[in-house]
């Protein structure tokens, strides 16, 4: 565990708003706060190194932080009140498919005022289903051991006239019996009536997850006799039968995290550490992919050891917001002996007001998918693992890593332990790699300060405050609930260096702004690429599919390409008639690895239109340097494409060229055809670069695109005087220009 770790219960707040900040302090040293303005958040000694300013305000204590734990493995959890109060006999019925065997688990069980266990379905170290009865009492298993992956109709009887309880497991497939029948039997005492009060579907886990059922679970039902097998396959079947108690109907309302009780009592229940929903469920057919057509194929939830939404931490410091502070990057400094942690947040202006004529939109939702991103390298490298240890401790950078604190919940970029893919991210947990001076990579040699995200933002806040331009922080929260009239009072909206998770209300925006005036300056790669959905039960849960097309971490199972929170289809924007050259002119088409090149000029750079982009710069390369990969080029670049977007009249000012061959480079599968093929008909090493672009807006407003990740983190070199850095401010100073109206040239 952490020895001082927290988070905020918002990443933005405005003045005159309180923000809540969340600590466990695991040391015996009581702990000291500090709020800082964060200017860089760079810890390369080297580059800008750690550049903060006190704010003179403090945080008003709650309550003095101790240590609290987590509570990982979601589950559900039902009052049964009065309606359990004479259970005897009884039937216990679920559809299940184990996806993580060998585990002791709970599946589905009774349990008592105090939470203890009556009886129950679970699974046993050996991988087989077992009934079980008492906290301590003893397991009736299956002699059969279960399949991972495999559907099964599960069932426990218990008649309390002859003390017999029987376990039964049947496989099935498309909902159908696919195999003989398998049960055992035994004599076991329970007291009359059973005293059960609640009900547990999977179960809360440990820090450990050991309690917790892995796989899918659908329609789990009591009843109050003895059933017959016909009785058992006729009410799994959805068919009625007499003596039902309860009956959770996953199918409806998938949306939300209640599950719905079918039966006469109406024993709704809540899910907890949002397992998810939208998934097939054993009578999935295949004729339909979106589970709004189809919710009774998609009847299942599929819960997971390791699922986490909320570390649910009481709150220790609260800050209210001074009305006259200016809008940035803050970050809340605690210390409690050697212990140290930082929580960044970002201060916005006053709801319908703005301070300066430039605003930074700050990819807060990018931000919390790549959340806790444990890589592989520190997962199956053990010399790249001491590479980041030992670079941390030099540069005296965040020490923490996500992939040594798996409890806090990875990121969507990881798998749950039984495979699967993560495909909900939150903010309401500690985020280790949203920190001041958090190194994604090591090995300053060839990477430079090895950032990416929030500290590779700092890059550029850093350059506005040096060369002394006004600005305001807008997040992804403010875009999407605030929509255009958010941006529309500025003249200049940039981003950082990879936006690349997004809304449907957020594109809407942004290409509101573009056509009505404004000047858009995206300076990053791989952005506006993939589709994501926000609960509005949970205000921080982000939800992603990773379906068809796209370079994934993981790919969404068939079936599941649709979004539990909203129904819509996910996936890449470019598969939802969205691609991002339609908005900035640019799109993802190639990524290696964390290593950078160079723009060369074009000949089009001549051009009135956009000549004056380069004055003062007499290079022919762009950026053969930086802090970010080394070059302005560099990881994942974006190119030009006219058939997905780009506009005719877009001018391409440089293209980067000679990237280092060891990364390796890899085209977008979206691109690729066959080994041989691309969906553009040009071979797949022409579609390696990146393209700067510019072109004009309706309304007199114009859009400057770099195409590269790794850009901003050429801004600081040499005191922020380069190419790169003169090249920016030429089009900042441009485009806040009010008397320079860009017109879209006839074609």
């Amino acid at each position: 565990m952490l020895p001082l770790a927290g988070y905020a219960d918002r990443l933005s707040v405005r003045p005159g708003e309180t923000i809540a900040f969340k600590v466990s302090n695991a040391t015996s040293a009581p702990v000291t706060t500090r709020l800082v303005r964060v200017i860089s958040a760079d810890p390369n000694p080297e580059g800008l190194g750690l550049r903060e300013e006190p704010v003179d305000s403090s945080v008003r204590v709650v309550r003095e932080p101790e240590y609290y734990g987590f509570q990982r493995g979601s589950y559900a959890i039902i009052d049964g009140g009065i309606a359990f109060a004479g259970l005897s006999s009884f039937t216990l019925i679920a559809t299940v498919q184990p996806t993580l065997l060998n585990r002791k688990c709970v599946i589905f069980r009774l349990l008592d005022g105090e939470d203890r266990e009556v009886a129950g379905l679970g699974m046993d170290e050996n991988g087989r289903f077992v009934a079980t009865f008492g906290a301590n009492g003893a397991a009736l298993p299956v002699p059969e051991v279960a399949l991972d992956r495999q559907w099964y109709r599960l069932w426990l009887t218990y008649d309390a006239r002859t003390r017999q309880a029987v376990i039964g497991q049947q496989p099935l497939k498309v909902g159908r019996p696919d195999g003989a029948a398998r049960t055992a039997g035994a004599e076991v005492t329970l007291s009359q009536p059973v005293g059960a009060k609640k009900v547990s579907i999977s179960a809360p886990g440990n820090e450990h997850g050991g309690l917790t059922f892995n796989g899918r679970i659908e329609r789990p039902m009591i009843f109050d006799r003895v059933l017959t097998a016909d009785q058992i396959a006729a009410a799994a079947d959805g068919q009625q039968v007499p003596g039902l108690v309860a009956g959770w109907d996953f199918s409806r309302e998938i949306s939300s995290t209640r599950i719905i009780d079918i039966g006469p009592h109406g024993l709704h229940g809540q899910l907890v550490n949002m397992p998810t929903r939208a998934v097939t469920g054993s009578k999935w057919t295949g004729r339909e992919m979106a589970w709004r057509h189809a919710p009774e194929e998609y009847a299942a939830i599929h819960f997971h050891e390791d699922d986490i939404d909320d570390c649910r931490w009481p709150t220790a410091y609260e800050w209210t917001v001074p009305k006259d502070l200016r809008s940035g990057t803050y970050a809340l400094r605690l210390q409690a002996g050697e212990a140290e942690e930082n929580i960044p947040f970002f201060v916005v202006p006053p709801k319908g007001q703005k301070t300066a004529d430039i605003c930074v939109l700050v990819s807060t939702f990018t931000y919390v998918v790549y959340g806790n991103h444990a890589r592989p390298e520190w997962l199956t490298d053990p010399a790249w693992r001491m590479a980041w240890i030992e670079q941390a401790k030099a540069w005296g950078a965040y020490p923490h890593n996500p992939g040594q604190h798996p409890e806090y919940g990875l990121s969507t970029y990881n798998y749950h332990t039984d495979g699967s893919g993560i495909c909900f991210a939150s903010w309401h947990r500690p985020m280790l790699n949203v920190r001041i001076g958090y190194i994604t990579y090591p090995y300053p040699e060839i990477r430079g300060s090895g950032l990416r995200h929030y500290p590779a933002d700092s890059h550029l806040i850093a350059w506005l405050e040096a060369k002394g331009y006004s600005y305001d922080i807008i997040t992804d929260w403010e875009l999407h609930h605030e929509g255009y009239e958010l941006l529309k009072p500025y003249r200049v909206v940039m981003t950082g260096s990879h936006p690349e998770y997004h809304t449907r209300e957020m594109l809407d925006a942004l290409e509101a702004y573009r056509d009505n005036g404004g000047r858009f300056c995206y300076l990053g790669g791989n952005g506006f690429y993939w589709k994501i959905a926000l609960s509005k039960e949970k205000p921080g849960l982000i939800e992603i599919r990773r379906a068809e097309g796209g370079i994934r971490a993981w790919a969404a199972e068939v079936g599941e390409y649709y979004n539990q929170l909203d129904g819509e289809y996910g996936g890449l924007w470019r598969r939802n008639g969205r691609p991002p050259q339609e908005l900035c002119g640019v799109g993802f088409t190639a990524q290696g690895n964390f290593v950078g090149s160079y723009y060369r000029v074009l000949p089009e750079a001549r051009d009135p239109r956009v000549s004056w982009i380069l004055e003062g710069i007499t290079d022919e390369k762009i950026g053969d340097f930086g802090l970010s990969g080394h070059g302005a080029a560099g990881f994942e670049l974006d190119r030009t494409d006219k058939r997905l977007g780009t506009p005719r009249h877009a001018i391409v000012i440089a293209r980067s060229e000679n990237h280092p061959p060891e990364a390796p480079w890899v085209l977008v599968p979206e691109e690729q055809l066959t080994h041989l093929t691309t969906i553009p008909g040009e071979p797949p090493q022409q579609l390696i670069h990146a393209d700067m672009t510019f072109f004009e807006t309706p309304g007199g407003g114009a859009v400057f695109s770099t195409g590269s990740i790794t850009f901003c983190g050429c801004l600081p070199v040499n005191g922020f005087e380069n190419n790169v850095s003169r090249l920016l401010q030429n089009v900042v100073d441009r485009f806040l220009d009010a008397e320079v109206r860009f017109e879209v040239p006839m074609s």
